[in-house]
């Protein structure tokens, strides 16, 4: 079968539709994408594996995504170190900020010297973008308060460079950092040659999924039949209490384990 993705187009269409119709609150769908990550992290590198866990996160709802992710993983006695260099003033992601405080959590703004000493890393940098090279606009409020075009701006460049050359197991969240949601790896900048070790794809698959050949997962037990109908969405079937489902890279397909 054919490798079926969200354009996008639909994918900003359904993120508002999940918005109103759906009646879910960005909170809402930032906490159970955070969760899906953490699912994705603990099936692909269990606790027994290492506990050390880098979590680098976006000044957008990407790294709102990540840090809830850190949440659930300090839970399941992982020891999560969070970079997040570019804090937002949101109120929502201070919430997520504190709420990691609390747990005692470490924040970092030495990203590659975290890096050498972690078992695995979430990329929670950039999410999926609706321009071409980089270019992030408010993607359905998914990025509210962060726009940027032309490069990647500091400090990330430096990041992602050290992401595409660590042998550290990398877990990408909905879209490998710099990645084009239509067109995938970029052809130059920080992110060329970039493809990380897994890939968390968020709702649905993006068209950039068909550029990546790691382990790929799909994160979003939450969208109602009538949607996933108006969407022509092919939403596998999820496993018991399971919030992730893994694809077969090459057909979009769920996996039979």
């Amino acid at each position: 079968m054919a490798f079926k993705t969200l354009s996008a187009k639909s994918a900003v269409a359904l993120d508002k539709e999940l918005m109103s119709t759906g009646a879910f609150s960005i909170d809402q769908l930032m906490e159970l994408a955070g969760l899906s990550v953490s699912q994705a992290v603990y099936r692909l590198h269990p606790p027994s594996k290492g506990k050390n866990v880098l979590i680098a996160c976006g000044p957008g709802n990407n790294g709102g995504d990540g840090l809830v992710a850190a949440r659930h993983l300090w839970h399941y006695n992982y020891r999560p170190t969070v970079y997040y260099p570019k804090q937002s003033k949101n109120e929502l992601y201070q919430r997520l900020a504190t709420q990691l405080n609390n747990l005692g959590v470490p924040f970092t703004e030495d990203f590659e010297g975290a890096l050498k000493d972690t078992n695995h890393v979430v990329d929670a940098i950039f999410g999926t973008s609706t321009q071409p090279m980089f270019k992030f606009r408010d993607f359905a409020n998914r990025f509210t308060g962060f726009s940027f075009s032309g490069e990647v701006r500091e400090p990330f460049p430096a990041a992602i460079k050290a992401l595409k050359e660590t042998t550290v197991p990398v877990t990408s969240v909905d879209a490998p950092s710099s990645w084009d949601i239509e067109n995938g790896p970029p052809s130059e900048g920080p992110g060329k040659g970039f493809y990380p070790t897994a890939l968390v794809s968020l709702t649905a698959p993006k068209p950039l999924a068909k550029f990546f050949h790691g382990r790929h997962f799909l994160g979003g037990r939450f969208v109602s039949p009538e949607i996933a109908q108006k969407y022509d969405l092919e939403l596998p079937e999820y496993d018991g209490i399971d919030q992730i489902v893994e694809l077969d890279p090459k057909t979009g397909q769920k996996l039979k384990l």
